[in-house]
Formats: structure tokens, sequence, C-alpha cells
């Protein structure tokens, strides 16, 4: 009886099953297919203008979250409606689910807080997988966003995992465009006209060059004198690049502007300081008083001498 149970239940539930889990199946790989599209397309409606790497991020993003939570509620259907077929009374186990889920709720706020901030995240379009960020005081490459966190890795190789309720503030580095922000100092006797002619000159040719012009959104040139120091004048350079391409603009730039002031002659001044060690100070007011008392005395000699 027992054998003959088993094969019934096999041809009736066990087909049943795997119909289900073939339905479920075959609606998660069409919603891979198929939402990846329908958000580029949306995306590029709504960022026209802007550049492809941002709509290119926004989409990827975008498309993973909603996979992931399509994926979820494919699991959860499907699961309640396998569950039927072991005899498992649905209607007493929902109502069961909804008083835990009061009580886990209760119990979870900072969860439901982490959801509610992913939301508004996306919505609002703060950041992207492939921007770098900094939040919760942590700067790095966002790797993922979910509704519920954020992972970075940091210049290290660090993999942070941020729950998005912490997220008070996101500072975005790689929004649209990133911006060239450097000091140069030179020393107090520089010609200065001559040193910011020299530096828009080094810009502009760095710019020109075939090999970094694509990273350029504007020219960087000098802005301001910004600050005369203890050792030197500084001088603020400003441009626009692509995103996350202002790092390497930088540092080139400062290669070629340290190649530049040493061939010009230019000083790069660097903080300096005359330490005297006991009665050092007095010694050398004697000393530069010997030269005086000599001249003195050479002349009084001449004096005689006539």
């Amino acid at each position: 009886m027992a054998d003959i149970f088993t094969i019934d239940w096999l041809k009736d539930s066990g087909i049943s099953i795997l119909i289900i889990i073939a339905i479920a199946a075959a609606i998660y790989f069409t919603l891979r297919r198929v939402i990846p599209p329908i958000i580029k397309r949306t995306v590029v409606q709504r960022m026209k203008g802007e550049l492809e790497e941002e709509i290119k991020q926004r989409s990827d993003t975008l498309s993973s979250v909603l996979i992931k939570v399509g994926l979820i509620i494919i699991v959860i259907f499907a699961l309640f409606t396998i569950l039927p077929e072991f005899g498992i009374n649905i209607t007493a186990m929902l109502a069961g689910l909804g008083v835990i889920g009061i009580a886990v709720g209760f119990g979870a706020q900072s969860l439901i807080r982490d959801y509610l901030s992913g939301i508004f995240i996306l919505l609002e379009n703060q950041y992207d997988a492939g921007d770098v960020i900094r939040v919760a005081g942590i700067a790095g490459l966002v790797e993922e966003v979910g509704l519920r966190r954020t992972i970075l890795r940091d210049l290290d190789g660090i993999v942070h995992s941020i729950p998005n309720g912490e997220i008070k503030t996101a500072s975005n580095f790689t929004k649209r465009y990133s911006r060239v922000n450097l000091n140069i100092s030179v020393a107090y006797g520089e010609d200065l006209d001559r040193v910011i002619n020299i530096i828009n000159k080094v810009c502009k040719e760095m710019a020109e060059d075939p090999k970094w012009k694509a990273d350029f959104v504007t020219t960087p040139q000098v802005l301001r004198v910004d600050n005369l120091g203890d050792s030197g004048i500084d001088i603020k350079i400003l441009g626009d690049t692509k995103p996350i391409k202002q790092w390497g603009v930088m540092g080139e730039l400062r290669l070629r502007l340290k190649r530049t002031f040493d061939a010009e002659g230019i000083e790069i001044p660097w903080p300096h300081t005359k330490v005297y060690f006991g009665n050092a100070i007095p010694e050398m007011e004697q000393a530069e008083q010997l030269p005086k008392k000599s001249a003195a005395t050479e002349k009084s000699k001449k004096t005689s001498y006539s």
C-alpha cells in the first residue's frame, strides 16, 4: 500500500511540484533577460545628455536590485504553492507568520530602516556601483548597492559592508564628472606671472596629448594665488575630468610640472628651520663684529701712516 501511495503521490503531486519549479525557473530566467534592456531604455530616456558610463552604472545597479527582488518574490510564491502538495495548511501558516512578522517588526526596526534607506538611495540616485564615495566615514569604490547594504572596497583592498540605515551623508566623488583640485607651491623669489604662464602651458599640453585627451572635460588652469605660506606661495589649479579619472590626471600633472620647473629653474620650496644651541647666538654676534673691528683697525693704520 505504501508503495502504491508513493507512486500515486509522485504521479500527482510530484509532477505538480516539478511543473511549479519549472515555471518559477522560467520566470526567473525571463526576468534576467527582460529587465536589463527595459531598465536601460528607461534610464537612457531619463538621463539624456549624461555620460555613457553614468547611464551604464545606473542601469546595472537598478537591474541587479530588481532581479534580486524578483527572485525573492518568485521563491516565496513557489514555496507557498508547493507546500500544499505536502499536506501543509497554508492558511494557518500565513496567520502564524503574520503574528511572527509583527513581533519581528518591533525587534528589527534597524533592519526595516536599512531597507527604507536603500529604497531612497536607489530612487534618488545618490550613487551606483562603480562610483567612488564616502559614507559612514569610509571611502572606497562601490562594488554593490542593495536594499539593505552598500559594499565598498577601499584603496587597501578591504571590503566594507555598510548597512544603509547607517548612512547619514553620502559624498559622491564621481557623479557626472570629477575635478582636478591641485595646489602647487613655489618660492617667494619667483616671478608669479611667469610661473602661472608656464603652469597653464603644461596643463594645455597635457589636455591636448592623445594619451590623456579623452580623460578631460575642461582644460585645467590656474584659478588664483591661493595662499602666502610660511615657506612658499600656493597656486591653485582647477579643471574637470571624466568620472574617477581625476587622480590619474593629477598624478601625471604633478610629474610634468616638476620636470618643467626643474628645466625652467623654478624653485619648489620646502619647510626649513634654523636651530641654535647653547651660547651659539652670542658667539655668532661676536663673530659678526670681528670683521667690523678689523676694518676699523685697518682704517686707523692707514691714517697713522699718512
